[in-house]
């Protein structure tokens, strides 16, 4: 019997709870906080009860077991069973406010919850190193700047994704907010003419039709778009060799509201012929437009075409 079984981790305050109340309602059995050296004997448990669905939070609290998890998964490996590994990340600044906000203790601090600022950072730090080697594993979620809601849909996007292909993930962003650290490449097309200048097309984004039509006619965003393709193209297949699940290309302008938007609808349109891939445009009100799955990946076993 098969198993999908999701392994969540990443940093204290990034987001992990919420990441599992989004698999629970897709029909996860959830359980938080599991110790590595337990999590083969917790599968096979789920598999003699007929689960088919399976989601797992390991962090720091479980500091002393994290050694052993590269041989848990090597043998779940062995048996077929390969976990989606997400790991959740924040910008040091915000998992420090965020602690702050809830009075909560890090769980590598020895003291209280009410740590000073300088041992709690010392603390995310150890954190950061202790889950490295976790998250070069994952895929990776930038929450710094996520509602609840927005990490719901994006935790469902992860698991929506065709299993056994890469997944190409555009991502459109405003420097002056707030540069995403889930990004495996970044693009900073701020030097374009900005939309932002012209008076009619100022309030709307890069998603409208006027603004879509006044970018594609300039010669630098062809160039810019051009560009960015053609490094793809020549990268993707060798990433995709090389057993990567996921690779996130982020698009950043000013604001996050025009041309890296633009751009990002532009790249997507066009790779999504060869790869699964989702567009997220970070600065953008959230709305569920804004978070489209190529749904012809989702159905089919044909690995994308080499360029």
């Amino acid at each position: 019997m098969s198993m999908e079984i999701v392994l969540i981790s990443g940093m204290s305050g990034s987001g992990k709870s919420v990441a599992l109340h989004a698999l629970e309602d897709a029909g996860f059995y959830c359980v938080d906080n599991l110790p590595p050296e337990l999590l083969q004997s917790f599968v096979e448990l789920k598999l003699t009860h007929q689960e088919q669905k399976v989601a797992i939070a390991m962090d720091a609290r479980s500091a002393q077991g994290l050694p052993q998890l590269p041989e848990q998964l090597a043998r779940l490996e062995k048996q077929g069973l390969i976990p989606r590994m997400i790991f959740l990340d924040a910008g040091n600044s915000t998992l420090v406010r965020r602690f702050s906000e809830t009075r909560r203790r890090h769980p590598l601090s020895p003291g209280s919850a009410a740590t000073e600022r300088q041992a709690l950072e010392q603390d995310i730090e150890k954190e950061r190193e202790l889950l490295g080697t976790l998250r070069d594993r994952s895929v990776v979620v930038d929450t710094s700047d996520l509602k609840s809601s927005q990490l719901q849909s994006y935790i469902k996007q992860v698991i929506e994704a065709p299993e056994g292909q890469m997944t190409l993930m555009f991502q459109s962003f405003g420097f002056k907010h707030h540069m995403p650290a889930d990004s495996d490449y970044v693009f900073d097309v701020r030097m374009l003419p900005n939309p932002h200048y012209e008076k009619d097309l100022r309030p709307l984004t890069g998603l409208d039709q006027p603004v879509a039509d006044y970018l594609r006619d300039l010669p630098e965003v062809q160039q810019m778009q051009l560009d960015i393709q053609q490094f793809l193209e020549r990268w993707l297949p060798l990433l995709a060799r090389d057993h990567r699940s996921y690779v996130t290309v982020g698009i950043g302008c000013t604001g996050g509201q025009h041309r890296s938007v633009f751009l990002v609808e532009a790249l997507a349109t066009h790779f999504e012929k060869t790869w699964p891939t989702v567009r997220r445009h970070r600065s953008l009100d959230f709305r569920g437009k804004f978070l489209q799955v190529s749904q012809q990946f989702l159905t089919t076993d044909t690995p994308p075409a080499s360029h």
